[in-house]
C-alpha cells in the first residue's frame, strides 16, 4: 500500500477544531498533530481521532512544526503544513500537494480566500499583505500570503537550514527556498471563521506578536 502524504498540524488548545480537522482529512494523506503544551486535552482528542500525537513541550509554532517533520519518515517524499483551528479545509490539501507530488514545484503555498466577510480580521489582513509584498520585493516570486497550509518536498526541506522556532518559521521557510532556487508557486485555498478563542490573528497582540517575530526573520536575511 502507497505511504500517504502526512499533514503536520500544530496544536495550542485546539480541542474544539480537531473533530472537524481530522475528520475531514482527504485519501491520501494523514495527520500528525503536535501538542505545543496544550491543556485542554487536544492531544486525546486527536489520538482518539486517529492522528499520530507528538508533544513539544518547547513553545512556538516552528519548534511545533519542526517537531512533526522529524516525527515524518525517510519514505515521505512529500509534507504538508496546515493550522488546527478549523479556518482551512483539509479538502485543498490535494490542490496544495498536487504540484509538488507531480514534481512541478517544490513550494506550494495555499493562499487565503475568506468565504464571507469578517473572516480575516483586517489587521492581520493588512499584515499580511505588507508581509507578502516585502516577500515579493525581495524575491522576485509572485506570493500574496504567507499561509500556514502548505505542502514541500521533505528531504529538502530537512536540509534548508530554517532556525526560527515561533512565527517566523513559516516566512523564513519562504525566503530560504526562494535564495536556494527552489520552484515556488501557490494556489488559492478556502479560509474559514475559526473554530474557539484565536491566539494570533484574531488578536491584535497576537498578531503583533507574529510580525515581531517575522521581523527579525526579515532583519536576519538583509
Amino acid at each position: 500500500m502507497p505511504s500517504r502524504t502526512p499533514v503536520i498540524i500544530p496544536v495550542l488548545d485546539e480541542s474544539a477544531a480537531l473533530p472537524s480537522v481530522l475528520g475531514g482529512m482527504p485519501p491520501g494523506f494523514r495527520a500528525i498533530v503536535v501538542d505545543n503544551g496544550s491543556t485542554d486535552g487536544s492531544a486525546d482528542v486527536a489520538r482518539s481521532l486517529g492522528a499520530t500525537v507528538v508533544s513539544e513541550p518547547q513553545r512556538g509554532f516552528g519548534a511545533a512544526c519542526w517537531a512533526g517533520l522529524l516525527a515524518t519518515g525517510v519514505d515521505d517524499e512529500v509534507v504538508c503544513f496546515m493550522d488546527g483551528d478549523g479556518s482551512l479545509d483539509p479538502d485543498d490539501l490535494v490542490q496544495v500537494a498536487a504540484p509538488v507530488v507531480a514534481g512541478a514545484a517544490d513550494l506550494v503555498l495555499g493562499a487565503r480566500q475568506p468565504v464571507a466577510r469578517g473572516v480575516w480580521p483586517v489587521h492581520a489582513r493588512a499584515a499580511n499583505a505588507v508581509l507578502a509584498r516585502e516577500i515579493r520585493r525581495r524575491t522576485g516570486q509572485r506570493l500574496h500570503d504567507v499561509g500556514p497550509m502548505r505542502a514541500v518536498q521533505r528531504d529538502r526541506l530537512m536540509t534548508l537550514g530554517v532556525r526560527d522556532r515561533r512565527f517566523g518559521w513559516p516566512l523564513e521557510m519562504v525566503l530560504l527556498a526562494a535564495q536556494a532556487g527552489w520552484r515556488l508557486t501557490e494556489v488559492p485555498v478556502r479560509y474559514h471563521p475559526r473554530i474557539g478563542r484565536s491566539k494570533v490573528t484574531g488578536t491584535v497582540r497576537g498578531t503583533a506578536r507574529a510580525v515581531h517575530d517575522m521581523r527579525r526573520v526579515l532583519s536576519s536575511a538583509s
